[in-house]
């Protein structure tokens, strides 16, 4: 098994591959975002341990590039400690998991055998409702051949809504699908972003694909005009 270690702090970079050497791994190191890039572009890796602060090209653009690329190599994001910010980002950016500093090796060991086991993932299919398209993988929304911008939380609405196209999905089930099961919260937060997802995929341009379904929940259905009352 062949790892690639992208880590700029050199100390830590060569006790990783020190230890992972000692496990049996092939481990070759880059030190900066850039370099680490052109290897995994370059070599057929088995998996990556990756910082998410690096020079020349940060972990996570260096993930998200990758997986534009379509190259599916299972990625364990190193992040700083307590960054939840950076976590969040790891996993956007197409990370298969993540350790936060400092972190027991065997952990990352533990970690990174699991990924293993688990092999690459093949790329997320592109979602689509009518002309309106979700490209997980590539973290691209677009209505026909015009790009629509969303931030984090209403890309992930909106690609909830698309997974379950049709069905209608009450306030509860979208704020465990789209937050978390822990969110206390004001549950209105789901109308506020209902309403501003609606400004982007469906108001500049003239659609109605995003219904509310009074008393129940949302449903996101293709670009017909409403006949049932929702709004």
């Amino acid at each position: 098994m062949r790892i690639l270690v992208v880590e700029d702090d050199t100390d830590l970079a060569l006790a990783l591959k020190r230890g992972l050497e000692h496990e049996g791994f092939a481990v070759d190191v880059a030190s900066d975002g850039t370099d680490g890039l052109w290897l995994a572009t370059e070599n057929p890796y088995d998996a990556l341990v990756l910082d998410i602060m690096l020079p020349g090209l940060d972990g996570g653009t260096l993930c998200a590039r990758l997986r534009a690329a379509d190259n599916w190599v299972p990625v364990l994001m190193l992040t700083a400690k307590d960054g939840e910010l950076d976590e969040a980002r790891a996993l956007d950016a197409g990370a298969d998991d993540y350790l936060s500093k400092p972190f027991s090796y065997v952990v990352l060991v533990a970690r990174l055998r699991a990924l293993l086991r688990r092999g690459r993932r093949t790329r997320p299919l592109v979602l689509q409702v009518g002309d309106l398209t979700l490209d997980p993988a590539a973290h691209r929304v677009a209505r026909g051949d015009r790009p629509i911008d969303l931030t984090p939380r209403q890309f992930a609405l909106l690609e909830l809504l698309m997974t379950r196209a049709g069905e209608v999905l009450s306030k509860t089930t979208i704020l465990d699908g789209v937050w978390d099961f822990a969110y206390d919260g004001d549950p209105n937060i789901v109308e506020v972003y209902v309403r501003q997802l609606r400004l982007r995929i469906d108001a500049p341009f003239g659609r109605n694909s995003l219904r509310t379904v009074r008393g129940v929940g949302y449903r996101l259905d293709d670009d017909s005009p409403a006949t049932d009352g929702g709004s």
